[in-house]
Parts: structure tokens; sequence; C-alpha cells
């Protein structure tokens, strides 16, 4: 997920601030593009096909023998008779689009990938829980190094177990795309990103100032139920739910790259958090390949996910360096900055 757009991120060694504007325009750019529109499903050829599988193979004795061949895994991940229907169709269509020498078309809002076994999208799959694995590893490094008393302590654990929610989801929704892992999917990424706010507001002003860091939390669950409240029970607008997401995103690049230059001369580790935000908020710009995936399997999305494990290692290491720190600080008696 986290993702994150999963945590926190950086800047180089001495480098003045208009050299972001590029990326925060690029970035906002992402708001714009549609996330659903698709050709491949809107084909007369495609919706024929359906129908006529549909009716053909999910109704009587086709159905029941369907039902009785279909493997275990594919009954617990939810696929129907009308599901493989629509697959199979996506398959014929493409094979058409080929023949004709058109681009491959997308299917609801996706690129066509070979299914393997209940997995929709095997890559993006995949890269989604070695990033909860990576993301689960390093937090136990973290709880093993870093002792409870360090003042940070609970509230990375906190956002540690939001952030492997969220490639929980992610997991989910990449194995089986269904109207619930979706929304779950988006929902879990946006409250990584605003829980890195609050990590972030809790190091730059709560440790100080605790009343301002809780009143900072509470308008941030307020803006997530709000959110979620209005793509669940108004409208589950594509185009508004990116546009926020990028919009929380700025705010939590800005607010800790603006933390790591105010401490770039006295915290020795301050660039590992400053290369991490860029790391994050950067590959995300990987989406706007958006090319068909290659061997039908790994595709742009597939290859942001997989370029992020190797962040958690080095954004653990800065907490890890922060949180002892810290401690050692508090020890002292030293003002925290």
């Amino acid at each position: 997920m986290a993702s994150v757009l999963r945590c926190s991120a950086a800047v180089r060694a001495s480098p003045p601030l208009p050299p972001l504007l590029p990326l925060l325009l690029i970035l906002l750019l992402l708001a714009t593009f549609p996330v659903h529109g698709s050709q491949g499903d809107k084909e007369p050829v495609y919706r024929d096909c359906v129908k006529l599988c549909v009716r053909t193979n999910c109704t009587g004795a086709r159905l029941r023998g369907f039902q009785s061949d279909q493997p275990n895994y594919m009954v617990l991940t939810g696929w129907t008779c009308r599901d493989d229907c629509r697959y199979q169709c996506m398959w014929t269509t493409v094979g058409l689009y080929q023949a004709e020498g058109y681009q491959v078309p997308q299917f609801h809002g996706k690129w066509p990938f070979a299914r393997f076994l209940c997995f929709e999208e095997p890559a993006s799959a995949l890269a989604s829980l070695l990033n909860g694995l990576s993301c689960l590893l390093m937090l136990l490094r973290y709880r093993n190094t870093v002792p409870r008393q360090s003042p940070m302590y609970h509230t990375i654990n906190a956002f540690s177990l939001v952030s492997l929610n969220a490639w929980f989801w992610s997991t989910v929704f990449h194995t089986r795309d269904t109207f619930l892992t979706e929304k779950m999917d988006y929902f879990c990424a946006t409250a990584v990103i605003l829980y890195s706010i609050y990590l972030c507001c809790v190091r730059t002003l709560g440790l100080r100032r605790p009343v301002v860091s809780s009143m900072v939390g509470v308008l941030l669950i307020l803006a997530f139920t709000s959110h979620v409240s209005y793509l669940t029970f108004i409208s589950f607008d594509y185009g508004y739910n990116m546009a926020a997401n990028v919009t929380i995103a700025m705010v939590n690049l800005l607010w800790w790259l603006c933390w790591c230059w105010q401490n770039r001369g006295t915290l020795p580790y301050w660039w590992k958090c400053g290369l991490v935000v860029l790391l994050l908020h950067g590959l995300a710009l990987l989406e706007l390949l958006d090319f068909p995936p290659l061997l039908w399997v790994l595709d742009a999305h597939a290859v942001w996910h997989l370029s992020t494990i190797p962040v958690h290692f080095l954004f653990y290491s800065f907490l890890i360096d922060d949180s002892l720190y810290l401690l050692n600080t508090e020890k002292m008696g030293v003002k925290v900055e």
C-alpha cells in the first residue's frame, strides 16, 4: 500500500524547493486521468459473447456441471459462471483486436491479465503480499530494537498496523476484484496517507504540544470518515477519490520534506526520511506508463508495487534511528526539535 503512497520522503544534498514543482504538477495530472474508462467491454462482440455464454453455460445442467468441476479455490474466492464467461470472452475480444492489428483494449477499467489459479492480477497480488511481508518484517525488527519507552514507539506501531492492513486489502483486491475488495483497497490506502500525516504531526509538533497532535488526529479522522461516507453513500467518484488522495499525499510529502530540511544539520539520518518520501511519491509516477501487461502478467501498476518493496527497509531504518535518538534525548532531558 500502501502505501502508501504509504510513508514519507526526501531531499537531495541541498536542493531548493522549486525543483519539486514539476513532480507536484505531474502527480496532480493523475487526478485528471479517467480510471475506469474501457473500450473492450463496450464492444458488441464482447457483450454478445458474454450474453451467449451465460445463456448457454450458466443455467440448468451446464451450470451444475460448471459448479461441480470448479476448483475449491475458485469457489472460495467467489468466481461465478458469469465471471468465467466474462474472462473467456475478454480473451476472444483481445484475439480479434490483435488479428486486426489494433491495440489491446482494457476491460472494465483494467488491462486483460492471464489468471493464475484464483489470482486475477498475479504480479500485483504477489507484489502487494511482498510489501506486506517487508512491512511486517521491519515492524518486528523495530519492536526488537526500540524500547517501548521511546516517545514515538506506540504511534509507529499503530502506523505499521494501518500499513499492514492496507497491503492485506491490496493483496485481496488484486487477487479478486469485487465491489467490496475494491472499496477496501481504496479506503485503506487513503487511511495510510492520512496516518502518515498524523505520524509527521506527532514527530514535528506532538512531542512538545500533544494537544495539537490530538486536534490534528481528530480532524484527520473526520476527513477520513467524510471521504468514505461520500464515496459509499453518495457517489463512488473515481476522479474525486484520485484528486483527494493526490492532495493529501502532497500535504504528507511537503510536511515531511520541511522537517527533513530543518533537521539536515542536526540529525545525520535525516536523508533516509527524505529519500523515502521522494521515492514513494516519485515511484507512483510509474503508473503513468500504463502499458498492456508483459506476458499478460506484468503491468505498470505491478511494477510500481514491486518497486516500493525495498523502500520499507530504508523507512524503518529511519524510524529506528529516530526513535533511539528521541529516547536518548529524553533521558538526557534535551529539548526535542
